[in-house]
C-alpha cells in the first residue's frame, strides 16, 4: 500500500506549476468579474446596494459602488492577462478583507477560499504564462 501512494504521490509532485497558477488565475478572474459585471449592468443598483444592505462606514455609496466596481472589473482583466499580476491580487485582497470584515461576516467560507487562491498568486506570481513573464523578463 504505501508503494501505491509513494507512485501517486510522486505523480501529483509532477504536475506542472504554471498549470496550476493558470488555472487560479481563470479561477478568480471568474469570482470577480461576475460581480463586477452585474454591478456594472445597473450601476444604480449597485449604490443601492452600497447604500441599503453593505453600508460601508467610510466611503459614500455612490463612491464606494463606482470604485468597487472598477476594482471588480479591472483587476481581475490584470490578473487573468498576468499583467502587474501581484499589485492586482493585492487590490483583490483587500477588497475580499472588506467584505469579509465590513459587509458579510457570515461568508467568510468563500472568502477564505478567495484569500487563499490570491495569496498564491501574490506569493507565486503569474508565472510563465503571462505578460509579466514577457515584459519583466530581463530583469
Amino acid at each position: 500500500m504505501t508503494a501505491f501512494l509513494d507512485t501517486w504521490r510522486a505523480r501529483l509532485d509532477t504536475f506542472p506549476q504554471p498549470a496550476l497558477q493558470l488555472l487560479m488565475r481563470f479561477s478568480i478572474f471568474w469570482v470577480f468579474w461576475r460581480s463586477g459585471s452585474l454591478k456594472a449592468d445597473n450601476i444604480e443598483q449597485a449604490i443601492g446596494l452600497f447604500r441599503d444592505e453593505y453600508k460601508l462606514p467610510i466611503l459614500p455609496p455612490e463612491i464606494a459602488a463606482w470604485l468597487g466596481t472598477a476594482v471588480e472589473l479591472a483587476a481581475p482583466c490584470l490578473i487573468l492577462a498576468g499583467l502587474f499580476t501581484r499589485l492586482a491580487a493585492l487590490s483583490l485582497i483587500g477588497l475580499t478583507l472588506t467584505i469579509q470584515f465590513l459587509v458579510y461576516w457570515n461568508d467568510y467560507p468563500s472568502h477564505l477560499l478567495w484569500l487563499a487562491i490570491l495569496v498564491f498568486i501574490l506569493t507565486r506570481g503569474p508565472g510563465p504564462y503571462s505578460l509579466d513573464a514577457l515584459l519583466f523578463k530581463a530583469r
